[in-house]
């Protein structure tokens, strides 16, 4: 069909647009749309673009701080650091993609959270990735696990940004959804951001990167729909990366702001060109007019159509003066890379388009950003999981629970995945993966800055509300772990339809827990990103609200350890027993997703995370924050698969809550001797437990004189990296 063809109903129903919204574009023009301008609407009233279920429900999160210089409505959330350092973060889902072409899907989230660091005038620092797989036993999880990795890995090493922390974990709700959320961390100056504004009418557009082809094309509506069988035929709408071209973006761009040369610019992410130039003329209240015939196109006979809509990956579209508009395209041409001029800024809110001196398409602004389509979806209000009848758990054979745990996927040492990334390119990495968080050196300084990715889906889909407060709870602690403070948050709202009013209900309670939870802890949330629609066949996914938190260490001293070492003295700091409700070892050893999650102790957590902080920003001691798998397989984790620990839990309590308990907000510490004194000084005041001592090869835990573990630590760690073993590279 072509471009110019004027748009029926029945194509907007093609492209994803209900009859209301199709009525809505006829009421807005006042007149039929062509095809080309058609697809455009379809593009920015997708979920993905418009949030048009979610954005009323978001306002329920803090966005503002002290430490606040840009909140959401930018490309990236913006944190003030000191010294006149600001830091860049965001976090954005590739979830259908990867799901279709795990390779290029992974590898082009990755490409797309760099280039919305960068476009703020950041250089980005570190990448994050928060991963959910199905069974390793579904169809195409193996394949899917190991594209995925590859993906990430080979984009991340080739444009030279260190990927140094995340997550991994599986659960059979993916079988049919994998979840791909990538995290980007930047750095600049206070007074060197950017920002997606078409500022200036009279200034030029030009267009920057690679050329324009036809992979990627209905990329945002395929984002904001569910999958069926057929979802592998979905293949031509993944975009292909090129990490090298990126590189030479990231520094190309970064050379045009440096040099004062930008005035606005933004990537072209996802719906490509076209969000690109509304969202820009959208911010700075003005209008473009731009030539479709000088975009660079990588294909022949493509239509405007198509090069509004192509998601073709390192793309930018930049705002300069006119006098700067020559030397743009010098330093751009020296990068060896695409530079055209395409149009200009307006004073009327509006885009219009030319194409081989035909009109393409007049649409106003408005319409399809500011007044794009809100929804108060119907919502049910989910029943927290209710307690659990658990069989008699005083006589079992707890070594052979532990170790079923730490064979599971979910326990698996992600060693085979991260081994596969470049964690230590630019040199700053003070702790890389394996780390309750990664910490980078900010260069020139000696400020940290700390990050780290949380959520335990199996909680949120036991209760959506205290599950996601619990993810921000688990933030906070593993940035206490490298004596980081948090500063900011960026998140990853990963859901399925929101046409279905149990998982609106599990996505309205989830931002309810979120919110209360970042006031509490006093943590703004900056940037985000919101994921509908992840089911397959009708079987959705777990409610998985990922959390990205960045923290500050004002002065790196020395370089945090998450292991014991021979001799120390093992405290625990909060309750010895933890709750068996929505833990791991009801899900793996009883197969038990069940029980109540704990609501938050706000003010027990931010106690026992300042005096963790406090410790180990003084070399005090080394830390591991308890959460899944609880406190024993927190020490197989410390132990490091070399020193042992021989530990006495206190008389009276229950073994299962003791060793496996979860939700209890505390640490595992490992203080040197001669610390203990500065150690008991710090810590006045909180619920503090003296278990026993670092020493031999063996996990030996006791209580009331009997021997509950007695396990050979390097056995204990083989268990755990078995579970990743086949993963290419290891």
């Amino acid at each position: 069909m072509r471009w110019d063809a004027p748009a029926t109903a029945e194509l907007a129903r093609e492209h994803g647009l209900s009859e209301e919204e199709y009525r809505r574009i006829l009421d807005s023009l006042g007149r039929t749309p062509n095809l080309t301008e058609l697809g455009i609407f379809a593009a920015l009233w997708s979920e993905h673009c418009s949030y048009k279920s979610s954005r009323v429900h978001l306002r329920k999160l803090p966005t503002s701080g002290p430490r606040v210089v840009q909140g959401p409505g930018e490309n990236a959330g913006v944190v003030e650091l000191g010294e006149g350092w600001v830091t860049v973060f965001k976090m954005e889902s590739h979830n259908h993609p990867s799901f279709i072409e795990p390779y290029q899907g992974a590898a082009t989230g990755v490409g797309g959270i760099l280039r919305d660091v960068f476009t703020m005038g950041a250089r980005p620092i570190m990448l994050l990735d928060s991963l959910r797989f199905g069974a390793l036993e579904a169809p195409r999880m193996t394949h899917l696990v190991d594209g995925v990795v590859r993906g990430i890995g080979d984009y991340g090493n080739c444009v030279g940004v260190p990927t140094v922390g995340g997550e991994v974990d599986f659960h059979p709700s993916y079988n049919g959804n994998v979840l791909v959320n990538a995290m980007c961390v930047g750095v600049a100056r206070a007074d060197g951001l950017f920002f997606g504004r078409a500022s200036g009418p009279g200034n030029r557009v030009v267009y920057l990167g690679s050329k324009t082809g036809r992979d990627g094309i209905h990329g945002a509506t395929m984002a904001s729909d569910v999958f069926d069988e057929t979802a592998s035929e979905k293949r031509p709408t993944v975009q292909v990366g090129d990490p090298f071209t990126e590189k030479l973006l990231i520094e190309c761009c970064l050379e045009l702001m440096d040099k004062g040369l930008v005035v606005g610019i933004q990537d072209m992410g996802a719906a490509g060109l076209t969000s690109s130039a509304f969202e820009m003329a959208a911010r700075a209240g003005c209008g473009l007019t731009l030539d479709l015939s000088l975009v660079p196109a990588r294909e022949k006979g493509m239509s405007p159509y198509e090069l509004m809509l192509s998601e073709s990956q390192e793309r930018m579209l930049l705002v300069v003066s006119p006098a700067s508009v020559q030397p743009v395209l010098d330093v751009c041409h020296r990068w060896g890379l695409d530079a055209v001029e395409v149009g200009s800024v307006t004073e009327e809110p509006e885009v219009n388009a030319t194409f081989d001196g035909r009109e393409a398409f007049r649409l106003p602004v408005a319409p399809l950003v500011d007044d794009a389509p809100r929804y108060e979806r119907p919502w049910v209000n989910p029943d927290p999981a209710a307690p659990v009848t658990l069989p008699p758990l005083h006589e079992r054979r707890w070594g052979a629970d532990l170790r079923a745990m730490l064979s599971s996927p979910a326990f698996a040492d992600t060693h085979t995945v991260w081994q596969q990334y470049d964690q230590s390119v630019g040199a700053g990495t003070v702790v890389g993966p394996g780390a309750d968080a990664a910490l980078l050196l900010l260069p020139g300084t000696s400020i940290g800055v700390a990050a780290t990715t949380d959520c335990n889906a199996l909680a949120c889909g036991l209760d959506p509300r205290n599950g996601a407060a619990q993810a921000v709870a688990e933030a906070v602690r593993n940035l206490a772990c490298v004596g980081a403070e948090p500063v900011g948050v960026t998140d990853c709202l990963n859901f399925g339809s929101p046409e279905n009013p149990i998982v609106m209900g599990q996505f309205v309670t989830a931002l309810e827990g979120m919110g209360e939870a970042c006031r509490a802890f006093e943590v703004p949330v900056v940037s985000g990103n919101v994921s509908f629609y992840n089911e397959t066949s009708g079987n959705t996914i777990l409610p998985t609200p990922t959390v990205g938190m960045v923290g500050v260490v004002p002065e790196v001293r020395h370089r945090p350890r998450a292991t014991w070492q021979d001799g120390d003295a093992i405290y625990l700091v909060g309750a010895v027993e933890g709750e068996l409700g929505g833990s791991r070892f009801l899900q793996v050893v009883l197969g038990l997703e069940a029980g109540p999650v704990p609501a938050v102790d706000y003010a027990a957590e931010s106690r026992a995370a300042a005096a963790v902080r406090a410790l180990v920003r003084h070399g005090l001691a080394s830390a591991k924050d308890l959460s899944d798998g609880g406190l024993a397989v927190a020490a197989v984790e410390m132990s490091g698969g070399a020193c042992g620990a021989e530990l006495t839990m206190p008389e009276g309590v229950a073994p299962a809550r003791a060793l496996f308990g979860e939700w209890r907000g505390g640490f595992l510490l490992a203080v040197a001797r001669e610390s203990e004194r500065a150690f008991a000084r710090t810590c006045e005041g909180l619920p503090v437990t003296l278990l026993g001592a670092a020493r031999g090869t063996r996990l030996r835990v006791s209580l009331g004189g009997k021997v509950l573990l007695d396990e050979l630590v390097g056995e204990l760690q083989r268990l755990r990296e078995k579970g990743l073993g086949w993963l290419s590279g290891a």
